[in-house]
């Protein structure tokens, strides 16, 4: 990406009888996202923070949330994602599939709610934490991430309670009150556009550790 481009990967174009013909990118309308698209750890998108979105939003923006979320869809139907070989996923954030901009999606339902669970279906542009709990949570399995292709075990200590400000694609604020499952998903997804992994939170010496001084216990 140049200094002043928002997308980091560049349309494709295919040469056929002196005619170019142009390849769907991640900001046309309609473009479904594969496991080609997303970002692997290692790239420098992926550690830096990225920058804020404006209002009102631009097609290219508007649609590529649209193709985050419909890939979350996809990803999480048993036909689909063996039809276009998905890794199921909760979340995805912007630069994970190359995109410059602070804004994820999320799909998923609380784990910890056995009858009638809540479902968490949002688009969210320029999230952040605007308070949090003392008291810490973590996966007793541990995180896991599309843009890492590797088993990676050890405690990610997260918040156990956050409120979280951002705004829908319409430019109106909201205002999250979460805990547990779905503050932790929020946490890992505001993280990447932070340009953090959720590996930097695990103890390098004994990866099962928990922090000490810190009030925490795994979820279950």
């Amino acid at each position: 990406m140049n200094r002043a481009g928002r997308l980091y990967c560049f349309d494709i174009q295919i040469f056929r009888k002196s005619r170019v013909v142009p390849i769907m990118s991640l900001t046309d309308k309609g473009y479904r996202i594969l496991m080609k698209d997303v970002i692997r750890e290692g790239d420098p998108i992926l550690r830096r923070k990225v920058e804020e979105v404006k209002f009102p939003l631009s097609d290219a923006d508007r649609n590529a949330m649209d193709a985050m979320m419909r890939y979350l869809h996809e990803s999480q139907d048993d036909e689909l994602a063996e039809k276009y070989g998905l890794r199921p996923g909760v979340g995805i954030s912007a630069n994970q599939v190359g995109v410059d901009r602070r804004m994820f999606a999320v799909l998923f339902t609380d784990v910890m709610e056995e009858e009638n669970p809540t479902l968490y279906e949002y688009k969210l542009f320029n999230p952040k934490i605007v308070s949090h709990s003392a008291a810490m949570t973590y996966l007793p399995d541990g995180e896991g991430c599309l843009s890492v292709d590797r088993p990676v075990e050890g405690i990610v200590p997260r918040y156990e309670k956050i409120k979280l400000k951002a705004y829908d694609e319409n430019g109106k604020e909201i205002l999250l009150k979460l805990k547990g499952y779905p503050a932790i998903v929020m946490q890992h997804e505001l993280d990447h556009l932070n340009g953090v992994m959720f590996y930097d939170h695990i103890n390098e010496n004994d990866p099962q550790a928990e922090p000490k001084g810190v009030n925490i216990q795994s979820l279950w």
